[in-house]
């Protein structure tokens, strides 16, 4: 049984009306019909998404808008079109704007009238239209429109305490590194819509598959890339991601690492496979060999970066970016199983990474710092905060039966049978994320270990001295607060529980091609028998997810004991030494300025244009 093709603009719909009536209406409403009003929307829009998740099955959903059908193959109409995994993403996004609209009642309650007026939540739902609309559009200039209506509202949204120059800042970096990499996108398409006159995944990818590759095609694919590689955080083009979580509201950044990075991931799967994976487009050992690279340099940077942090939120971004790195890779080996297993996985660190995000909110919450070093031992009294924290660190690490555990596995295990070396990097990023977790939480919540010690030469950002996103925070803490984080833990348990096997045959859809494209444009399409890829347990999984567990509290415990040990031998300390600068060198490169920003933004995709380049040629 097919889902109606009407759910599809509705679900885009319904967020952004509802949104706009808060915009206007937010100042005449009370504050609890504001937020009985934005939960209810919230709530319809998470029961509407999976019904159609529910109902699309191993297939899709079209709609033109308008009644404007493609004739003979040619539309000029627009398109909406929802298979499981595109519409998997935007429950997901459903899924985390509910917990970030129920964790921010207390938010909602404490603003001032004059202040609030019902522009945050209005500013959450279309947030929320924007990257549902973004995972189910099937026109490559709306995905465009799209992720701006997104990014123009995480702007807002990231420097929302206008007063504080901090958020400001954060604001101004987010906006003009992903504007300027949007317009690159902008350029992309245009070439695309010069070279072919259409503007539709399917109808530019048949019309590519008629034409041989030739460099524009590989200028054009660069480009329009840039703007998800930007919003996905994937190095070079990560730069704005801690500067802009460390400032946003708690809320927001259960957001922006929960779903929309990952977003920005989906689209550069999306893209490539319907419109540059055909005979006219890009080779496919070109973009597994450049997003192997790009993704293994992200994962690696991401992984040495939260490791040296001490702000708590900026710890969190740069673990996000490691994973994001691991997820590329998934993607890269363009691989059913592969995508399987990186979807399963995308699913579980998007729950767990919002409920670490909604504890560090509690601690800036009680104590106004976000600072570990500040917050030694400070938090012995949040017995339950301290459970789901390391809760949350054992399952970014990859702990059975998670649900970050069982995508990792199924990561590992295909990954493997493609290079025998990949499997190494997904149990150590995931041991050095989860380890740096489990050693804040340790150090905040428990006092263990000695004390950190203070390095005034080295460039770090501290964060202590915060400003606490409520205005009362001597009283009871809101349960709120808890009682999110803990059942985004719990559901991420239960992805872990569950079998997978609809995330797994969606897969094999989502790499159907010619499937998508004869859907889309309403022609006679062969479907082919798709094999679905492994979606349980397995031996190797378990057992790698327990080495990275066991890994992470090893890393935590040295760090926790790393000021007692000294190195003697002359050759271990000229090493370690040589490490430190290397490591300070890649840190100094996180300068917080935006014109260095843009410049690393330019370079990678010099780099990229290159790579594709050289190795297209290879390739011919």
């Amino acid at each position: 049984m097919s889902a109606p093709p009407e759910l599809l603009p509705l679900a885009v719909a319904l967020p952004l009306l509802a949104g706009a009536v808060l915009a206007v209406a937010g100042r005449i409403l009370p504050r609890v019909g504001r937020d009985v009003f934005t939960g209810v929307c919230a709530a319809a829009e998470l029961v509407l998404l999976a019904v159609l998740f529910a109902r699309t099955g191993d297939g899709r959903t079209v709609d033109w808008q308008g009644g404007w059908r493609p004739s003979h193959g040619q539309s000029v109409g627009i398109v909406l079109v929802g298979d499981r995994l595109g519409i998997g993403i935007a429950l997901l996004t459903a899924v985390l704007v509910l917990a970030a609209v129920a964790y921010s009642w207390h938010y909602f309650e404490e603003q001032p009238e004059a202040e609030h007026g019902g522009v945050f939540p209005a500013l959450l739902l279309i947030f929320e239209a924007g990257m549902v609309g973004f995972a189910l559009t099937g026109d490559l200039f709306d995905a465009f429109v799209f992720f701006e209506l997104m990014g123009a509202v995480a702007y807002a949204l990231t420097g929302y305490r206008i007063e504080d120059p901090r958020p400001l800042h954060g604001a101004l970096t987010f906006g003009v590194v992903n504007s300027l990499a949007a317009y690159c996108s902008l350029l992309g398409i245009g070439l695309l819509y010069g070279r072919t006159g259409q503007l539709g995944f399917a109808q530019i990818g048949r019309a590519l598959d008629g034409r041989k590759p030739d460099a524009l095609v590989v200028c054009a694919f660069v480009l329009v890339l840039a703007g998800p590689l930007t919003k996905a955080a994937t190095a070079p083009f990560h730069f704005w991601l801690p500067d802009a979580h460390a400032v946003a509201p708690t809320p927001v950044c259960m957001l922006l690492s929960g779903v929309m990075v990952e977003l920005g991931l989906y689209g550069v799967a999306r893209i490539y496979w319907v419109v540059f994976s055909g005979p006219g487009g890009v080779p496919a050992s070109s973009f597994r060999d450049v997003m192997l690279g790009l993704g293994v340099l992200t994962a690696l940077l991401g992984a040495l970066m939260c490791w040296q942090q001490r702000h708590l939120k900026r710890l969190l971004a740069f673990s996000t970016i490691a994973h994001v790195g691991l997820f590329l890779t998934g993607v890269a080996l363009l691989d059913t199983a592969a995508l399987a297993g990186t979807a399963v996985y995308l699913t579980g660190h998007a729950l767990v990474k919002a409920a670490l995000f909604g504890l560090v909110g509690v601690l800036l919450d009680r104590y106004g710092s976000v600072d570990e070093h500040d917050l030694f031992g400070r938090a012995r009294e949040l017995r339950l905060p301290a459970v789901l924290f390391a809760i949350g660190g054992l399952a970014l690490a990859g702990l059975p039966p998670f649900g970050t555990g069982l995508g990792k596995g199924l990561a590992e295990d295909a990954a493997g049978r493609q290079l025998a070396w990949l499997p190494g990097l997904f149990v150590l990023v995931s041991a050095v994320t989860g380890g740096a977790v489990l050693r804040a939480g340790l150090r905040v919540f428990r006092g263990a270990g000695l004390r950190p010690v203070e390095h005034p030469d080295v460039p770090e950002t501290r964060g202590e001295g915060e400003q606490p996103e409520v205005r009362e925070p001597g009283r009871r803490l809101p349960r709120p607060l808890t009682a999110v984080p803990a059942a985004l833990l719990a559901a991420c348990l239960a992805v872990g529980l569950v079998p997978a096997r609809a995330i797994a045959a969606a897969a094999g859809v989502f790499v159907d091609a010619p499937g998508y494209r004869a859907e889309a444009l309403s022609l006679p399409a062969v479907h082919p028998t798709l094999s679905v890829p492994e979606s349980s347990w397995t031996a190797a999984g378990v057992l790698l997810g327990i080495c990275s567990v066991l890994l992470a509290l090893a890393f935590a415990a040295a760090a926790l004991r790393a000021p007692a040990f000294e190195l003697r031998a002359p050759a271990a300390r000229q090493t370690a030494r040589l490490i430190r600068r290397s490591v300070l060198s890649v840190r100094r490169l996180h300068s917080g300025r935006l014109g260095d920003y843009v410049v690393w933004l330019l370079v990678g995709l010099a780099v990229l244009l290159a790579a594709f380049g050289m190795l297209g040629s290879r390739g011919a």
